[in-house]
Order: structure tokens, then C-alpha cells, then sequence
């Protein structure tokens, strides 16, 4: 670390086991169950199963190295601290840059599928989608520039909401009897369940999975990180998975694999178009949409507040300008860094498109965990609490299914990461 990222002031630490708890799953439950799950049935048809559970053990194997990461070294900015100190430099810079560019879009999918949603749930024209998923945005950056505490109270309200309303779609369609499926719907009608299209689905499910990330990015307001994060990290990824596996099993008995892929872009969402043939269709559609809606607010407010304190971080260091290292007066906010993310987030929301932008996050977030990997096995043996066969796993895991994307997204990637070399470049020669 330089010089200036050592005088920099820490962020207090106000973040108990449970709040970490509700932290990674207010960060997960929402785009992933409510749109990553439709694109990637899409793409893998009954493969979907698989990608499901290969993602969630991915996601563990990198869980248990960041765990180990942010226990060792417990400062704000995930990969990229871990980069800097175990690494070099510049792949500190270079996973930050990934970490940026992932989450972004991320929080910029959560938007759109919020707008998607609501708009669904007021009956009102498509064209708006746009002008809400910007509202929202706004919104939310202003909650999360409130404080740490301001934000969990609403996160942790959200969760709540997104939980019994995900419970209630899952209750109500396991019980379906049989003769209200239709087999015109439930059948398989196309050929997507192959080896390449699995592994596509399954980096989208991983990032799908990702949250958790969250935790150990703003380890430094995690109290007794050593103890919590794991744990944090354990619940949230099976509480998941398990709700992954039972959505997607609704969603076959429903309106079929095909039908719950082929949704995407239309303009009923994917799981509120599940919902709607349940016995009785009205009640449970309309709480699937309210849990929709509250629950891409929720991911939405992690992802800036994840994205805003790896910005803090490498205002620290001098990649980003020095003014996003200032925190407000009570040292409890990062409002420069936090105001820059959300302008950030908000002209990606303008591409409109979210296959688009969650591939481009599954690319840049799978790039990101191969360094964090890369940085957990150059740990040093007192603070190492897991074999590195795991850190092994979760690297070639996630450099080989990073390419599994589509190509056009993977090369904007890489030529993206180029940009981002160039401007750490430009601005240390600036700054000197």
C-alpha cells in the first residue's frame, strides 16, 4: 500500500453476524432469482439444474478464499487490497478495475429488471422503462450516502419482503396438484441442454451467486470479521441455492423451462409469468411483483455500497482520483465515491438491454475471482484455514468459464481492462 492509503482514516465497524448475513443475501436475492435465472434456463434448458448447482460450489470454493482473504487482511476493497499486498500493484489495480466494471453493470441489470417489474405491477407503456431504472438509481445512491446503519435498516426490510414473498411462490407451487399442469407448457420443445451451453449458464449462475462478495468487501465495518464473514458466507450460499433450486422446479411445472427462458425481453417478467398459472394466479403473481420490486431495490443498495468503498480503496492508493478516498465528517460514508458509482450505474442503465449487461458482468466478476483465487494462494500458512486445493478450484473455474461468455463480450472485456491499464498510466503521471 502507498503511503497516503495508510493515512487514510478506517471506516468504523458496524456490522454484526446478522447484518453481514443480510447484507449477502439483500446483494443476491434479487436479479439473479428474479432475471439471471430466466437467461440462463434459456441458454441450458433442463441444464439449468446443473448450472444451479455448479455455481453455488464455485461460488463456495471463492467464498471460503475471499473469507480467508478479508480474515487476514481486513480492509475495505476485496481483490483489489488483496491484490495490492499479496500480488503486485497492478493486478491490485486490474481486479478493482474488473470489480468496477462488474457490479456495475450488475446494479445496472438490478435497475432495469426493478423497472420491469413495477412497470408490470401499474400496468403502464414499456417506453419508461428507462427514465425508472434511472429514478431508481438515484434513489438508491441517496440511501446509501445516508450511512451504513440508514442503509441496513432498509436492507434488512427488504430481505425480509424478498424472502416471504419468494417462500409464498415456492409454498403455493409445490402444491399444485398435477392437473393444473399443462404438458403443452411443461414440455421440452428445444435441444439447448448441452455441455457449451451448460457451462455458459453455469457463469451466469455463478454471478448469480456473487453477493456474497459483498461482505468481505466492506470487511473493515464487519465486526469480528474472523468469525463472521465464514459464516455469513456459508449461510447466505445455501439459503440461495436452495431457493434457486425450488424457483427453477415452480418454474418448470409452470409454464416449462422453455417458456421460463424464452420470457426474457418480453413484457411480462419472467417469474411473475410463472406466477400468474398458479392456483390462485392473482394473489401470487401480485406478491411475486412486489417481492421483485423491493428486492432489485435491495440489490441495487448493496452493489453501490460495495462498488463505493473498492472506489474509497483505490482513491487510497491513487488509481481514482484522491477526492473518492474522503469519508463524511461522522467517518461513516464514502459520499464522494458513493455519488461517482451511482452516475456510473446510471449510464449503463441507458444500454437497456439486461443479457446484455449481465454477461458483461459475468465475464468482468469471473476475471475478478480468479485473481482473488490467485491472491488466497499466496497467503502464508498461519493465515490459511482452508486447503488451496480450494483456491485451486475456484481459479481454473473461474478463468475457464470466463470465456464462456459470449465472444463479443468477453473481447470487450479484455480490450476494456486495456483502457483501465492505460488510465491508472495517465493518472499517476498526472498526480506526481
Amino acid at each position: 500500500m502507498t503511503k497516503s492509503s495508510a493515512q487514510s482514516p478506517s471506516v468504523k465497524s458496524q456490522i454484526g453476524l446478522f447484518g453481514a448475513i443480510i447484507l449477502g443475501l439483500g446483494s443476491i436475492l434479487g436479479t439473479g432469482v428474479f432475471v439471471s435465472l430466466a437467461i440462463a434456463t434459456e441458454i441450458s434448458g433442463q441444464g439449468i439444474f446443473i448450472a444451479i448447482g455448479l455455481g453455488a460450489t464455485i461460488a463456495l470454493c471463492n467464498g471460503l478464499s475471499a473469507a480467508q482473504l478479508a480474515t487476514a487482511h481486513p480492509v475495505s476493497g476485496g481483490t483489489y487490497a488483496y491484490g495490492y499486498r499479496y500480488l503486485n500493484p497492478w493486478l491490485g489495480f486490474i481486479a478493482g478495475w474488473l470489480f468496477l466494471l462488474a457490479k456495475s453493470a450488475s446494479a445496472a441489470t438490478a435497475a432495469l429488471g426493478f423497472s420491469s417489474y413495477l412497470l408490470e405491477a401499474l400496468n403502464a407503456p414499456t417506453h419508461y422503462r428507462i427514465p425508472i431504472a434511472l429514478a431508481a438509481v438515484g434513489f438508491m445512491t441517496t440511501i446509501a450516502a445516508c450511512g451504513i446503519k440508514k442503509s441496513n435498516w432498509l436492507n434488512s426490510a427488504i430481505v425480509g419482503i424478498t424472502l416471504l414473498t419468494l417462500g409464498s411462490f415456492v409454498l403455493v407451487g409445490l402444491g399444485q396438484p398435477d392437473t393444473l399442469l399443462s404438458p403443452t407448457l411443461t414440455a421440452p420443445t428445444t435441444n439447448s441442454f448441452t455441455v457449451p451451453n451448460v457451462l455458459q449458464a453455469t457463469a451466469l449462475m455463478f454471478v448469480a451467486y456473487t453477493g456474497y462478495g459483498r461482505i468481505t468487501t466492506m470487511t473493515e465495518e464487519v465486526e469480528n470479521p474472523r468469525r463472521s464473514i465464514p459464516i455469513a458466507v456459508f449461510v447466505t450460499l445455501g439459503i440461495t441455492m436452495l431457493l434457486y433450486l425450488a424457483i427453477a422446479g415452480v418454474a418448470a411445472q409452470t409454464i416449462g423451462l422453455d417458456g421460463f427462458g424464452l420470457m426474457i425481453g418480453e413484457s411480462l417478467p419472467p417469474l411473475q409469468a410463472a406466477a400468474q398459472h398458479l392456483q390462485p394466479p392473482l394473489p401470487i403473481a401480485m406478491i411475486v411483483g412486489i417481492g421483485a420490486i423491493t428486492a432489485m431495490l435491495g440489490v441495487l443498495l448493496n452493489l453501490l455500497l460495495g462498488l463505493s468503498r473498492v472506489m474509497m480503496a483505490m482513491g487510497r492508493n491513487g488509481d481514482m482520483p484522491r477526492q473518492t478516498a474522503r469519508l463524511n465528517a461522522a467517518r461513516t460514508t464514502p459520499t464522494i465515491a458513493i455519488w461517482v458509482m451511482g452516475a456510473i450505474v446510471a449510464s449503463l442503465v441507458a444500454i437497456g438491454n439486461v443479457k446484455t449487461t449481465w454477461s458483461f458482468s459475468a465475464f468482468n466478476v469471473l476475471a475478478y475471482y480468479s485473481l482473488a483465487n490467485l491472491c488466497a494462494l499466496r497467503l502464508p500458512a498461519g493465515d490459511r484455514f482452508y486447503p488451496r486445493w480450494i483456491a485451486i478450484v475456484g481459479l481454473v473455474s473461474c478463468a475457464t468459464l470466463a470465456f464462456w461468455v459470449d465472444a463479443q463480450v468477453w473481447q470487450i472485456g479484455l480490450g476494456i481492462i486495456g483502457v483501465g491499464c492505460l488510465w491508472r498510466l495517465i493518472l499517476r503521471a498526472v498526480s506526481r
